[in-house]
């Protein structure tokens, strides 16, 4: 929320990435950035990597986004990043928008809309 609050919506999604970085740093989150997984076909693996935005916790997937599209549309990318990842849990964070849009992703598929949120 303070990197919206600070930077305000309109910028590119590689500004919120820097800005994000920051901000886990400062709070002593232990995250990685641009994390790469292997997709691995019947025993063999791909040149082709997903890379997920960050990994926070060593569990958490975190896709970042600057559109102004519905978050609908970048749910099934967090959703393969959590199979490969064998992670639990997905946020898609967007700041494309006047406020904060975040929506909570579960390995199951399905997305905890209590926590989606327009602040």
């Amino acid at each position: 929320m303070e990197v919206h609050k600070i930077l305000g919506p309109g910028l590119l999604e590689i500004v919120y990435k820097d800005a994000l970085e920051i901000e886990l740093k400062q709070n002593e989150i232990p995250f990685w950035r641009e994390k790469q997984f292997q997709i691995n076909y019947k025993g063999k693996i791909l040149p082709r990597k997903y890379i997920a935005d960050f990994v926070a916790f060593n569990d958490i997937i975190l896709e970042i986004k600057a559109d102004t599209n519905p978050l609908d549309n970048h749910l099934r990318q967090t959703l393969n990043y959590l199979a490969l990842a064998k992670s639990p849990l997905g946020l898609i964070i967007n700041f494309g928008e006047g406020s904060l849009q975040y929506k909570r992703v579960l390995k199951s598929g399905n997305i905890d809309d209590r926590h989606f949120n327009n602040s």
